[in-house]
């Protein structure tokens, strides 16, 4: 009987808008790649067709009017797809799934930036995900203004980024709290420096997990 392949790992990128997590996403999967591992690369909202076509919803500056709850249960219902389809399988295969954006990201926009409370959050964390949490989550951290300019320089800012900068800092502010409440799981990267020693970083804090993780030579013993 063949073993069952070892449970992938699940790393997770948050950030407030123009933080780079895109950018510096590739340089984690090539971490895990260079680890011997396959990884899948998705990004939430989104990663299977229902989940996109939320997306849509979401983003589109027209729905600018949409109600916090149902902003609250889309991000969810996206993310319930996203979690069967394709998060679960991956990792049950032994596949490392890196994620640009995940459950930080609701208590950070939803809960900083909307003021929905944590407990109705959490409450459809636990509905939504089960056990599911992030094995590790880079949070790439910079000033909102920073990062406000970045973003509305690339191309026409989506219903998010049309906020004023007061919702950004409340998002930023629930980010870094967040850090603060788990930081065996959140590391805080300062994205305000140039890509290349941004990408530097990430790679550090990368090799540096997955060095922790994997079993030392000749142990026998399992990772953690």
């Amino acid at each position: 009987m063949s073993a069952q392949p070892r449970r992938g790992r699940f790393i997770t990128l948050e950030g407030i808008e123009g933080a780079g997590k895109s950018t510096q996403r590739e340089a984690v999967a090539a971490c895990v790649r260079e680890a011997g591992c396959d990884v899948v690369l998705t990004r939430e909202p989104g990663g299977t067709d229902i989940a996109e076509r939320i997306r849509g919803l979401l983003l589109d500056p027209a729905n600018a009017g949409m109600h916090g709850d149902t902003e609250l249960l889309l991000m969810f219902a996206a993310r319930a797809e996203h979690v069967q389809r394709l998060i679960r399988p991956a990792l049950a295969a032994g596949r490392w799934v890196v994620c640009d954006r995940f459950t930080d990201a609701t208590y950070a926009y939803q809960g900083g930036g909307r003021g929905v409370p944590t407990a109705r959050i959490a409450a459809l964390e636990q509905l939504v995900q089960d056990e599911l949490r992030p094995d590790l989550t880079l949070l790439f951290d910079l000033p909102a203004a920073m990062g406000l300019a970045r973003a509305r320089g690339r191309s026409a800012p989506d219903r998010f980024e049309q906020e004023q900068q007061a919702f950004h800092e409340a998002v930023r502010g629930a980010y870094l709290a967040r850090a603060q409440q788990e930081p065996a799981r959140v590391v805080r990267i300062d994205a305000a420096r140039e890509p290349a020693l941004v990408a530097a970083c990430t790679r550090a804090v990368m090799q540096d997990y997955i060095t922790r993780i994997n079993p030392l030579p000749d142990s026998g013993a399992e990772p953690a």
